[in-house]
């Protein structure tokens, strides 16, 4: 086996340095195509190495294997699939429902389907017991397909007939130094012990590194969480990083937040209303910044914000919308009663509308969900409606992932706008999400008391490096959009004539 140094330190996903990873690795690494995972281990799996994946029921084990293969026959590198519970037909469908496309990487000779039934009535312990014949079948399914990988699911169904701990022992130690031996990148998948990681207790100490996946629910919400226990020769994330499957298969997300080295952009971009513009100078907010709009129900929050995406649309960008509250179809029925065809951007591709029920899921897969949908989408603006929806979720919870979204959003130079519910009076101390230290703009909105003149009310409390009004405007709801009252228009114009 050939070493080698890694040819760049660690870093995330947007080139940023991860301090919790080692600058460099005493051997090379392969890739694994798992969006995350590769981050958090600087580069994938330790090459000609055989890596244990293991953890309970439905955590992944096998898809996580098979996305490994896959990704490898993407590089043109061949793989061998060892299954010792699925036949070969039941792989090919189950991974059909994944959208992998099994037959046709056979075909082209990319994978190898191995299926090796082992049964425990077949299998005689005379103390003479070994896997020869396997080693025989592996060696010439690894030729036939020149493979630099290979997967063997799971490797308990191997040594079920075994109650001779010394001879399942030495046979363990002699399938891993097998592998080694031949510079084979392995992923083996072990099921979960009762006080051990795995079954027999001994794969974890024979693995150059070991991941843990875990599918644990928690308040009726299931969250799937990854570990990597042990990684030799390599420095690594140790956190529990939350991670989710979906039809493109696993992604992991880190939960450390990025370092605070994103761009600061001078460039503006239109608030969407012109106004509005106006207290901020005329020129509206820095782009990659952080706002929020605050405010009590009925004060134009979810409304000022699809102005925002309006304008950005008009300018030729690409908008995204994680709605909480509505669907898709109401709020665009509901934003029309103001002015704004919100339709035609969505049947134009140019604004995606995500929606989904806060309680779907937990806090980790709403954050992961959130990054695969910007990666797919590639916006430049995000709107988040609202975040007051998460309030179910602990005060720490709650921050963690706001604080991460925001570190993620600012690292792609996305402009993040995001509404916050305050119930009762609506006074601004009551924003009870910890997050006002985090955003760059702070906006509030209140209704007029009773007997007092104006509709609605808006002020800035502060907008981070720019000069701003600290004014209280008023405002009202037509169906032209949101449009300053009377009174306000005429201080706006004299002061207009002033300048």
């Amino acid at each position: 086996m050939s070493w080698s140094v890694t040819p760049h330190a660690p870093t995330t996903a947007q080139g940023h340095y991860d301090p919790q990873i080692l600058e460099t690795s005493l051997f090379s690494k392969v890739a694994t195509g798992i969006d995350g995972f590769d981050e958090i281990t600087g580069g994938g799996l330790p090459t000609g190495r055989p890596t244990l994946v293991c953890g309970g029921p439905g955590c992944g084990k096998t898809l996580f294997a098979l996305q490994f293969l896959v990704d490898g026959a993407a590089r043109d590198e061949s793989g061998v699939f060892v299954t010792f519970e699925e036949t070969e037909d039941d792989l090919l469908k189950n991974a059909a429902s994944l959208g992998y496309n099994l037959p046709d990487l056979i075909r082209r000779n990319r994978l190898a389907v191995e299926y090796v039934r082992v049964e425990r009535s077949e299998i005689e312990e005379t103390g003479e017991y070994d896997l020869e014949a396997l080693f025989i079948r592996l060696d010439d399914a690894l030729r036939s397909t020149r493979a630099r990988r290979i997967v063997l699911d799971t490797i308990e169904s191997l040594f079920a007939g075994l109650s001779n701990v010394g001879v399942l022992r030495a046979e363990l130690r002699r399938l891993f130094s097998w592998l080694k031996e031949r510079g084979i990148t392995a992923v083996i998948t072990g099921e979960r012990g009762t006080n051990t990681l795995t079954r027999q207790g001994l794969e974890e100490y024979v693995s150059d590194c070991v991941i843990f996946l875990d599918h644990r629910v928690t308040d009726q919400i299931s969250t799937r969480r990854l570990r990597i226990v042990k990684y030799r020769g390599s420095s690594h994330g140790t956190n529990e990083y939350p991670f989710l499957i979906d039809r493109r298969g696993i992604a992991v997300l880190p939960v450390t937040s990025l370092e605070l080295v994103h761009r600061a952009p001078s460039e503006r971009i239109s608030t969407g209303l012109g106004w509005l513009d106006d207290m901020f100078g005329g020129e509206g907010y820095f782009r990659a910044s952080s706002v929020l709009f605050s405010g009590g129900a009925g004060t134009a929050k979810t409304t000022l914000t699809a102005c925002f995406l309006d304008a950005a649309c008009r300018r030729g960008e690409r908008a995204l919308c994680f709605q909480f509250e509505e669907s898709p179809a109401q709020y665009a029925r509901n934003m029309r009663s103001v002015g704004l065809n919100l339709d035609r951007w969505i049947k134009k591709g140019s604004l995606t509308v995500h929606a989904a029920r806060p309680t779907l899921y937990g806090l980790e897969f709403h954050l992961a969900t959130m990054h695969r949908e910007v990666d797919e989408a590639a916006p430049t603006v995000v709107v988040v409606d609202p975040l007051s929806s998460f309030v179910g979720a602990s005060f720490d919870e709650v921050n963690s992932m706001v604080m991460r979204l925001i570190d993620y959003l600012k690292s792609r130079d996305i402009t993040a706008v995001f509404t916050h519910l305050i119930p009762g009076s609506g006074a601004a101390q009551e924003v009870d999400v910890g997050v006002s230290s985090l955003i760059d703009t702070w906006i509030l909105l209140r209704n007029a008391p009773p007997g007092e003149q104006g509709g609605r009310h808006l002020s800035i409390l502060k907008s981070r490096g720019m000069a701003h009004s600290s004014e209280r405007r008023s405002f009202e709801l037509t169906d032209g959009g949101p449009v300053l009252l009377a009174s306000e228009r005429t201080v706006e114009e004299a002061r207009a004539v002033r300048a």
